[in-house]
């Protein structure tokens, strides 16, 4: 009994080997198979309507955010400007005097030089504020800038003419800081 050894090229797997198939058959496989989708599940409408949901809270949620950040920035804004408008009020009675200390004649010219270099210097601080002063005499009276403390009936004045300023008004911006008190004739 003679043994033969098989030779491992020779022998081939049938697994790999090719089988033949019909054209009709390959056909049938190369075009895609159309199924139609099934009707909506009750869990999938309650999942939609779920998600729509929480979609729109989210919308509403994202809306009132973007709200209130434009609101407390409009308030910073609206407390700075008050702020500020509390803190010039607050120099204001220090130009009243200085504007006093000009009025008054003095012997002493290097006081006098003084008092006006701090008056600019004021007036210069002011203006870099974006204060301006309200211009009075010689204007018709407008209540929105002016108080009449004062009335008085002469001729050689125009109705509603402010004659005298009694204390300078200013505004910080469109702002009214301070109010100019004046006499009104006619």
């Amino acid at each position: 009994m003679s043994k033969k050894k098989k030779d491992p090229a020779a022998q081939e797997p049938q697994e790999n080997q090719e089988t033949p198939v019909p054209e009709e058959q390959t056909a049938a496989a190369e075009t895609p198979v159309q199924e139609e989708a099934p009707p909506a599940a009750p869990e999938t409408d309650a999942q939609a309507e779920a998600l729509q949901a929480e979609k729109d809270k989210y919308v509403r949620l994202y809306a009132e955010y973007e709200n209130f950040r434009k609101r407390s920035a409009k308030e910073r804004e609206a407390i700075y400007a008050d702020v500020r408008a509390d803190t010039v009020l607050k120099f204001l009675p220090v130009y009243d005097n200085l504007s006093r200390a000009l009025a008054h004649e003095t012997a002493d010219e290097a006081y006098r030089k003084g008092v006006e270099m701090i008056m600019t210097q004021l007036r210069e601080i002011l203006e870099k504020l974006g204060v301006t002063e309200i211009e009075a005499v010689g204007r018709k009276f407008d209540p929105a800038l002016h108080n009449a403390v004062m009335h008085i009936d002469d001729e050689q004045y125009g109705e509603g003419e402010i004659v005298q300023e009694f204390e300078k008004g200013f505004k910080l911006g469109d702002k009214v800081i301070r109010f100019s008190m004046v006499q009104v004739a006619n």
